[in-house]
C-alpha cells in the first residue's frame, strides 16, 4: 500500500495534525477541535489528501492520552468516507514517540513537532499492530470493570478516613483487634452515641439489643456489649467542641461510604448484564466470581486480535 501517513497530537480541547506523504515530504498540517466535527473535517481532509496524491489508503497513528483520543478513534473508524480507503488506526505508546523523537538532531519549536514525529515514526514502519476495535462489547465492559476498580478505591480510603476519625473519638474501639472498624455495628454505635462517655455508661441491656439488632450475627450479643463498653472507658476523651467537629466528619464519611457501596451494586449488576453477551469460560475456575472474570476479560480484550492464539 502507498498510503498516506497521519500524525495527530491529541489534546483535551484541539488537535494538531500533521499530513505526510510517502516520501517524508509535507502535504498539509493544521489544527481541530476535538469534538464531531473536527474529526469529520479530519476524514474529509484525508480523502482529499488521499485522492489529490493518487494515494492508496492511510496509515493514522497517535498517542495515547488518557481519554482524549478513544472518541476519535471511534469517529475515523466509522466515518463512511475515509471508509472508502484501506486505514490503518495506531495508538501509540507516548515512550515510542519520544525515544523515536530523539533520533532527530534538530526539531522546529512549535505546536505541531508531535504530529510531525508520530507522522514519520508511521512512515519508518515497524509498527506492525494497529488499534483493535472490531468488538466494541470489551470496551463497554472494561469501562463498567475500571469504575468499579476506582469506586473500590475510594471505598477503601473512605473506610480508612472513617477509621481515623474513629480513633479521634472512640480510641479503644479502634484499638480492639475484635471489633471491625467499619462494620455497621460499629457505624451504627458512632451514629447513636454522640459521645463516648454516653456509650460507656449507657444502660447495658439497652446496649446489647442495640447490638443485637445491628449485628444479628453475633453469637453472644451482651458479651459483645461489655467488650464494648470497656473500650469506651479505656478511650481517650475529646474537648466537646473538638469531638462535635469529629461527629460531624464522621457523618459525611459514613454518607460517602453508603454512597460509594450503593454505586459498587449498580456497577455489579451492569457489569453481569454486560459480560452475559460475551463467551467465556472463566466463570468456571473454582473461586472466580463474574466480576473478577470480567475485570481480567475486559483487560484482556477479544482473543481473536491475537491470531497466534486462535
Amino acid at each position: 500500500m502507498n498510503p498516506l501517513f497521519v500524525g495527530i497530537d491529541v489534546g483535551s480541547q484541539s488537535n494538531a495534525v500533521y499530513l505526510m506523504k510517502p516520501n517524508g515530504d509535507k502535504h498539509s498540517s493544521f489544527r481541530m477541535q476535538n469534538n464531531l466535527g473536527g474529526a469529520k473535517l479530519l476524514a474529509d481532509r484525508i480523502v482529499s489528501a488521499i485522492q489529490s496524491q493518487g494515494l492508496e489508503g492511510a496509515v493514522i497513528g497517535m498517542e495515547a492520552t488518557s481519554i482524549y483520543g478513544d472518541s476519535l478513534v471511534y469517529a475515523l473508524r466509522e466515518d463512511g468516507n475515509l471508509g472508502q480507503y484501506p486505514r490503518k488506526i495506531h495508538v501509540l505508546n507516548p515512550k515510542q514517540v519520544n525515544k523515536f523523537k530523539e533520533s532527530y538532531p534538530e526539531l522546529p519549536k512549535n505546536d505541531d513537532v508531535d504530529a510531525f514525529v508520530i507522522a514519520d515514526k508511521l512512515r519508518f514502519g515497524r509498527i506492525t499492530k494497529e488499534v483493535y476495535m472490531d468488538d466494541y462489547r470489551y470496551k463497554a465492559l472494561q469501562t463498567l470493570t475500571r469504575a468499579r476498580f476506582y469506586a473500590v478505591q475510594d471505598l477503601t480510603r473512605e473506610k480508612q478516613r472513617f477509621a481515623n476519625y474513629l480513633f479521634l473519638k472512640c480510641s479503644g474501639l479502634a484499638q480492639d483487634k475484635d471489633i471491625i472498624n467499619t462494620s455497621a455495628t460499629t457505624i451504627a454505635l458512632m451514629e447513636r452515641f454522640e459521645t463516648v462517655d454516653e456509650l460507656a455508661y449507657t444502660d447495658l441491656d439497652e446496649l446489647t439489643a442495640f447490638i443485637d439488632e445491628k449485628g444479628r450475627n453475633f453469637a453472644d450479643p451482651a458479651g459483645k456489649a461489655k467488650a464494648i463498653q470497656s473500650a469506651a472507658r479505656n478511650s481517650y476523651r475529646l474537648p466537646i467542641t473538638v469531638n462535635n467537629s469529629v461527629n460531624q466528619a464522621m457523618a459525611v464519611s459514613i454518607a460517602a461510604m453508603r454512597a460509594l457501596e450503593k454505586q459498587i451494586k449498580v456497577l455489579d449488576k451492569a457489569i453481569a448484564q454486560q459480560f452475559e453477551i460475551i463467551p467465556n469460560t472463566l466463570t468456571s475456575v473454582p473461586g472466580i466470581g463474574k466480576v473478577y472474570s470480567a475485570g481480567i476479560i475486559a483487560e484482556i480484550g477479544d482473543i481473536n486480535r491475537v491470531p497466534a492464539l486462535l
